[in-house]
């Protein structure tokens, strides 16, 4: 019996020393192999070169915990007629922002893009097209003190409330000239090879100005653009669907693991890798793929990643908490 004992220590031992045991990097080939081996519902390639720190990656993930601020809760009476798959892109194609992929560059920010990519959704929706804008991420990340810390993390729910008391201005991509405060961040290249300069570090947050870009022709006050209420949406999916389907987009937060990072087509649901962090996310849509239930969610770290900037992730049973921290509300119009 002690000799056996003694045994199965040795094995243990060896098999930790083992290369099997090593982790796995997670921008590496053998990472995008071992998930592709798995055959599970997604399938992965490469969206970052190996070379990108995770440090970088670790700070793109800014959505902070949100114990922090609530929002009041809104409860809707579910259609009887609620589909089986529901695309914002098709359900509203007069509004071109719900077909907008952003990019947040080395910033943290994505709780903002997340919300002001669902704003500008709801201002087009809920005007029936006549308020066709996109509001300015820059705006909210460097003016909203009550939202956290800019490019290092900030609170999705604190954004949407920030964005019925104080209103926020227009403001397209990075050298876009769209709007009155465009993103000052510039994009960085995610792959070996590009246009884009090499990614970094995550870069400081800008200081917040109450002014338009030169040669804007509205006033930064006259620009602004307001929510009429802000509320979060219960962890049902049958109520995320209802507020999708009635109101538009929703922002909502993501636990993130190392093999996302390598997401390129199908259901994604975790299979490997350590914890990184929490992302803020715009969800559209729903559906099933292979008898699959997914969300279809758009993502901002530009159209080379995932499945041209979307990803789908697996739905009803809080993948990664995607069904937890929704939130939303509706614009003045």
């Amino acid at each position: 019996m002690k000799l056996l004992v003694v045994f199965s220590v040795v094995l243990v031992i060896v098999s930790a020393r083992s290369p099997i045991f090593r982790p796995i990097h997670p921008l590496s080939q053998k990472m995008i192999d071992f998930i592709n081996y798995m055959n599970t519902t997604w399938k992965a390639g490469r969206n970052f070169d190996e070379r990108v720190s995770l440090k970088y990656i670790k700070g793109l993930l800014g959505a902070l915990d949100t114990k922090k601020y609530s929002l009041p809760y809104i409860w809707h009476e579910v259609p009887a007629d609620l589909p089986e798959s529901f695309d914002a892109r098709e359900r509203w194609p007069h509004c071109p922002t719900i077909n907008e992929i952003r990019d947040q560059g080395a910033c943290g920010s994505c709780w903002a893009f997340g919300a002001v990519e669902a704003m500008s959704d709801r201002h087009c929706i809920h005007s029936n097209g006549k308020v066709n804008v996109e509001l300015s991420a820059e705006d909210l990340v460097d003016c909203c003190k009550t939202c956290g810390l800019g490019c290092e993390g900030g609170h999705h729910e604190a954004a949407w409330a920030y964005w019925v008391d104080k209103g926020i201005v227009t403001g397209g991509l990075y050298n876009s000239h769209v709007g009155c405060k465009p993103y000052s961040i510039a994009s960085c290249e995610h792959n070996a090879t590009g246009k884009l300069p090499p990614c970094g570090d995550i870069v400081d947050t800008p200081q917040c100005t109450h002014t338009c870009e030169k040669g804007y022709k509205v006033s930064y006050r006259a620009d602004m653009h307001y929510g009429k209420v802000a509320y979060s949406v219960s962890r049902h999916q049958d109520q995320i669907k209802t507020e999708i389907y009635k109101n538009g987009p929703v922002e909502g937060i993501i636990i993130i693991y190392e093999d996302f990072l390598t997401y390129k087509s199908g259901v994604y649901r975790h299979i490997t890798g350590e914890e990184m962090g929490l992302h803020a996310i715009r969800i559209l849509g729903w559906g099933t793929e292979n008898g699959t239930p997914y969300w279809l969610v758009a993502n901002s770290w530009n159209t080379d990643w995932g499945d041209k900037g979307y990803f789908k992730i697996l739905r009803g049973s809080k993948e990664c908490s995607i069904e937890t921290e929704i939130v939303a509300g509706l614009p003045r119009v």
